[in-house]
């Protein structure tokens, strides 16, 4: 790839993986708010996607897009990284991530098994593609990119392994919530270095 194409390249995917988050959330937010019977204890987030009304199309459309925005992100985020083995297949579990999203959004929670699957398939994908790149960060000398990944990693777990192993959450909306934002914070970091890269590479 020519300096000038991963310039544009590092810039436009650092945007959508700082973008992709925040407009995923900010739906998810106004599903939330279009909703009054939303219970955060008992609810899971997807039960906003069979609302009737504008509630599931903000959820939806919500998903649907931030899933979009994300694989422009993986994208660059393809070049930005070490081109290693291990580094390409942790690349590959975030994209199966972000497609997951994109199908817990066109599959709707009244559509089963679907729906249970692409759910479960992105909440499993998407620490082990932050441990993947914590593990291939580490070999190539990039110490702290990888403690922060295994970092995001831990804290996206945690939550679901509190849900099925005590009673500190009756429902799954506020694990799914941490997880998520969790993830967020780790691509708006990658997104923000990425372009912070794109201003550094020789034309």
């Amino acid at each position: 790839m020519s300096s000038l194409k991963k310039t544009i390249w590092f810039f436009i995917s650092g945007i959508c993986g700082i973008l992709s988050p925040i407009f995923a959330f900010s739906f998810i937010f106004l599903a939330i708010t279009s909703y009054e019977l939303f219970n955060w204890e008992l609810n899971a987030l997807s039960d906003l996607g069979v609302v009737s009304g504008i509630t599931a199309t903000f959820f939806n459309y919500g998903l649907i897009g931030g899933g979009l925005i994300s694989l422009v992100f993986a994208r660059g985020l393809f070049a930005f990284k070490d081109k290693t083995k291990l580094s390409r297949f942790s690349l590959f579990i975030f994209i199966l991530a972000c497609i997951s999203l994109i199908a817990i959004g066109l599959f709707p929670e009244n559509i089963k098994p679907i729906h249970y699957i692409v759910s479960v398939a992105f909440f499993v994908f998407l620490p082990i593609s932050l441990i993947l790149s914590s593990v291939s960060f580490g070999l190539v000398g990039h110490i702290y990119m990888a403690l922060f990944s295994l970092f995001i990693s831990i804290v996206a777990t945690t939550p679901w392994i509190l849900y099925f192993s005590s009673s500190l959450f009756n429902a799954v909306a506020i694990p799914e919530a941490i997880s998520g934002f969790a993830v967020s914070i780790w691509t708006i970091v990658i997104g923000l270095k990425m372009v912070y890269a794109s201003s550094q590479v020789d034309e």
